[in-house]
């Protein structure tokens, strides 16, 4: 175990700091600091030494240039062991570091600020802060680095068992953080210019849309899963850190037991789908397809006809709410075994009937907007694509038939076309305006996925609509839901044999639009 002499101590969030500083004083460590931590360790009457004393050179450019100075860089690079190094560092009389207590600019914070400006954000790319961080990461056989205020507490610890020093094992910890710490921190600078181009006008403008050349994810552990789609299988969730904090990797966890990777998934599909309506709406997932859909006056009506929809497959699902759950809704959500329950928001009385259930996982979700470009994976790189957030737009559909909606149909199809976005394709939704009647999620022909949805329906179709979220390539699809009832299509339109389809649509006395848009969901 090397021993602690001297540390350097220079952050910008100063939680803990004093308390830490005078922790290391007192076991005689010497301390060098800079700016307002420096300032702040001298009004603790902490002895500190400023960084400019210790190197000879005063601090230049309004601070940026403080801590870039070979008194500091050989300081912490030195080999402990190697002769050459100690000669030069006896010859030059440069101290070694053992320490370094570093935190770096906010610059996330500063740029998810709507009114920040792209100069503020500039100023906020801290530089002196991870090239000590690297270099003391780098010299981990001899050096600590601590980057994050949290670590203070188990830190002191161990140095009071071990008179003032850390074990490698501690020293290799802290360098792997570190990296971790300074590689997130120049992902997130580079997610941030990547959006950005200059204008006619030579100013550096944001890009609201558009995939940018380089694509950089910085993520930070939120927590290790129990597993992942399968026991054998290990798995995280990660939250993005160079955004503001959104979706379900944001949410709140209430109560029940630990999350599993498949709720997460079904989490994240049952939120995006019922954030599609205006009034009350619940949407009851399970394996990331809504086995029922639904919206009503209250919350409470809404959460029981999407359940109803498919009541077997409601036992074990995910259930999201767009409103504030109240006790009523929680009643009913209680009658059925529900795995997740997530919502805005949950009144106290909710709460109260909720957690009578031990097991049941509560989220209360952010009100943050999720990043506009999408990611999956792929062996070897990544897909990305812009989120599919194009609205349900009646005005903009075409009615290609002989006999028009009448507006009880348009009012089910414009409720069928914002589920069966959310349907894995092939997709096909029987609906009123209302509720979802029966789903026909991810099979290998279109005329399936009707049969599929018919067969799995639990209520009467006749007279209901149906929404397609691709063409129908052929007849056989219309003919079909003719079978079973239905009085008005929904779909995107754009095949080669729309004629027809069209007709056989009319020769069955069926309203059809075209909407112009797909939402193939894979």
């Amino acid at each position: 175990m090397t021993q602690i002499h001297r540390a350097l101590v220079s952050v910008h969030n100063k939680t803990g700091v004093a308390q830490f500083a005078r922790f290391l004083v007192e076991r005689g460590i010497e301390i060098l600091s800079t700016g307002g931590t420096a300032r702040l360790l001298s009004e603790a009457k902490i002895p500190v030494i400023e960084v400019s004393r210790h190197t000879g050179f005063p601090e230049i450019l309004d601070g940026r240039v403080k801590t870039l100075h070979p008194r500091i860089h050989a300081g912490l690079l030195s080999i402990r062991g190697r002769d050459s190094h100690q000669a030069q560092m006896r010859e030059l009389d440069i101290q070694e570091i053992d320490l370094v207590v570093v935190n770096l600019y906010p610059f996330m914070e500063v740029v998810s600020r709507p009114a920040s400006t792209f100069d503020q954000a500039v100023e906020q790319i801290d530089i002196g802060g991870p090239s000590m961080v690297r270099s003391a990461a780098k010299n981990h056989a001899y050096v600590a680095v601590v980057t994050d205020p949290s670590d203070y507490g188990w830190i002191m610890q161990e140095m009071e068992q071990h008179d003032g020093r850390l074990s490698p094992a501690t020293r290799l910890i802290l360098a792997q953080k570190a990296f971790a710490t300074s590689a997130a921190y120049d992902a997130a600078i580079a997610a941030h210019l990547s959006q950005r181009v200059i204008s006619p006008q030579g100013e550096p403008v944001k890009v609201e849309r558009g995939l940018s050349q380089f694509e950089v994810i910085p993520l930070q552990k939120v927590r290790d899963l129990r597993y992942g789609e399968n026991p054998h299988q290990r798995a995280a969730l990660y939250r993005r850190i160079s955004a503001p904090p959104a979706g379900v990797a944001a949410a709140e966890f209430l109560h029940g037991k630990e999350l599993s990777y498949n709720n997460l998934l079904d989490a994240d599909a049952a939120w995006n789908l019922v954030r599609e309506f205006d009034l009350p709406a619940a949407a009851v997932i399970k394996h990331t397809n809504p086995s029922g859909a639904a919206q009503a006056d209250t919350l409470r009506d809404a959460y029981v006809l999407a359940r109803d929809c498919d009541p077997v497959s409601a036992f074990g699902s995910v259930v999201a709410l767009n409103r504030m759950t109240d006790a009523e809704t929680a009643s009913e959500i209680n009658r059925t075994f529900v795995e997740v329950v997530l919502a805005p928001d949950y009144a106290p009385e909710a709460l109260e009937v909720l957690r009578q259930k031990k097991n049941i996982r509560l989220l209360r979700m952010s009100s943050g907007t999720a990043p506009y470009i999408q990611h999956r994976e792929i062996d070897g790189g990544f897909l990305a694509q812009e989120k599919d957030v194009y609205p349900a737009s009646p005005d903009e559909w075409k009615t290609v038939t002989r006999r028009r909606p009448s507006a009880d149909e348009m009012a089910a199809l414009l409720f069928g076309w914002r589920v069966v976005k959310h349907v894995k394709s092939n997709a096909i939704v029987f609906c009123d305006a209302c509720r979802t009647l029966g789903i026909g999620a991810g099979q290998m022909s279109r005329v399936d996925a009707v049969r599929w949805g018919a067969q799995r329906a639990t209520l009467p179709l006749h007279g209901c609509a149906l929404a397609s979220d691709a063409f129908f390539p052929f007849p056989d699809g219309v003919e079909v839901a003719a079978g079973f009832g239905v009085r008005a299509i929904a779909q995107p339109g754009r095949s080669v044999r729309d004629a027809e389809v069209i007709e056989a649509a009319d020769a069955r006395d069926i309203a059809m639009v075209f909407t112009g848009i797909r939402h193939f969901r894979h």
